[in-house]
């Protein structure tokens, strides 16, 4: 059995940066998604363009947007990249109710964008959530989860449905 370490800690215990320098650049994807829980009434609001705050799905978008391209500043030991691809699809979801928030990120670089897919939904839902927090407080934001990660070293994972 192998035993897996976690990279960003050195032999001491000390954080540290994972040097990246000798691997070779390989297209790299990663996606993310999480939900928005709300009433039908806050859902019918928003799809409808009524929020005060203004547009919260396309505000929402460029914020997840954003906040993948400043992934590294936020999260400690992530690498800066120069991502390619950024998209950020939300989808109302009469069932929940609410919205689906799913992010993809492409780079072709040393190391992945799982961090930067995931900060974008984070983000994206966090914006969601500020912009109609006047209307309903009781929301949740859950469900936060990588989906799909290709390239590098460990290949393809896929989540489990």
């Amino acid at each position: 059995m192998t035993t897996r370490r976690l990279t960003h800690i050195g032999r001491r215990g000390e954080a540290r940066m994972v040097d990246v320098s000798q691997k070779k650049p390989t297209e790299r994807i990663a996606v993310a998604e999480g939900r928005v829980v709300m009433r039908k009434s806050t859902l019918k609001l928003v799809l409808a363009g009524d929020a005060k705050k203004g547009d919260v799905l396309g505000v929402a978008r460029v914020a997840g947007i954003m906040a993948a391209k400043r992934t590294h500043e936020l999260i400690p030991l992530c690498h800066p990249l120069a991502i390619q691809k950024v998209e950020v699809d939300i989808e109302p979801d009469p069932k929940l109710p609410g919205l689906k928030v799913r992010a993809t990120v492409k780079v072709s670089g040393k190391t992945g964008v799982e961090m930067e897919a995931l900060t974008a939904v984070s983000v994206a839902c966090l914006t969601i959530y500020d912009m109609i927090k006047a209307v309903e407080r009781e929301m949740r934001i859950e469900g936060i989860r990588l989906i799909e990660k290709r390239g590098g070293k460990s290949g393809v994972f896929k989540a489990d449905a």
